[in-house]
């Protein structure tokens, strides 16, 4: 499911950055990238192109225009059509850098779309990379709850009943924000980080059985809810078994597997008594201890250990 190849058109590029369209074949606006590596053509310019995708947006900021404008006309004319022969699907000028009119006479040839933008070219680079990583993430949809709790983006997972919800709208009233649920959309926007959020058609709302579908936003108000947030843990609740061994003192890293990621993850087991709100809070700060490396679990481990050695001597 999650190795499904996704798009984002440049219809939807061009309005996110406000680009200036120079030249665009029909339906260039329908022109699909799929790709998440932008290239700046210097060395393609000059005729290289080993290894070199087409399929990637191109980037002229003024280092390479000043190159090209180094030549006599037909050189600037035979450097585009090097270019624009290979079909890259958009070349985008930064900086309000003038198009060349070799370059526009090249893409009428070959049917490649001119944009430009105000924007320093690191800056653009860097904001277009970042919006194409989300766009064409990688991702899968999974049924459970996702909140913020004390800055730490927490997925509840576990079977329907469980509780997931009531646990949810709880930790709304103790002041944290709600993300999505009963489905959560997780994509993977780099090697190390997973994000989550609602479908569009069920954002803010909650199921609550007993009482139905409540707006979470208009209830709580507008600090309630959050539209996206990155996945630190997770927590899997599920009916508590007698017998059953849980970990008691927290020295086995438990992980669960999301897009070829391990998320560091709990099991909570869940009967009547148990205030779920406060284990969870509890957890997401515990979660950042972590992070910072304090284990309160291996420090305790510790201390019985060197009693014990203490006590032999």
């Amino acid at each position: 499911m999650h190795d499904k190849e996704f798009s984002v058109t440049l219809e939807e590029i061009i309005r996110e950055f406000d680009l200036e369209v120079i030249y665009g074949p029909e339906g260039f606006e329908h022109t699909p990238i799929r790709h998440d590596d932008i290239n700046r053509p210097g060395l393609q310019l000059t005729g290289f192109f080993e290894d070199f995708d087409p399929d990637r947006i191109q980037i002229m900021g003024m280092v390479e225009t000043l190159f090209v404008r180094s030549f006599e006309s037909s050189e600037r004319e035979a450097c585009f059509e090097r270019l624009f022969s290979k079909k890259v699907p958009v070349v985008i000028f930064t900086r309000a850098i003038d198009v060349m009119p070799e370059c526009i006479e090249m893409a009428e040839k070959y049917g490649v779309t001119i944009l430009r933008t105000n924007e320093y070219t690191s800056n653009f680079m860097g904001d277009l990379i970042g919006k194409l990583r989300v766009s064409l993430a990688p991702r899968i949809t999974r049924h459970g709850v996702l909140v913020e709790v004390y800055g730490e983006g927490i997925l509840i997972l576990g079977d329907s009943g469980v509780g997931k919800s009531e646990t949810a709208i709880e930790l709304v009233k103790r002041g944290h924000r709600l993300i999505a649920d009963d489905a959560v959309e997780i994509k993977k926007v780099s090697d190390r980080t997973l994000v989550g959020s609602a479908p569009e058609i069920i954002r803010h709302f909650i199921e609550l059985r007993g009482i139905g579908v409540i707006d979470v936003r208009r209830i709580f108000g507008m600090g309630s809810v959050k539209p996206t947030e990155r996945i630190d843990l997770v927590i899997n609740l599920e009916q508590w078994v007698e017998g059953k061994h849980y970990d008691r003192l927290g020295l086995e890293n438990q992980y669960t597997n999301i897009l070829d990621l391990n998320i560091p993850s709990l099991t909570v087991p869940v009967k009547p008594g148990r205030n779920l709100a406060v284990i969870i809070e509890v957890a997401a700060m515990n979660n950042r201890n972590k992070k910072f490396g304090y284990n309160a679990a291996a420090e305790l481990s510790d201390r019985m250990y060197k009693t014990f050695n203490e006590e032999i001597k």
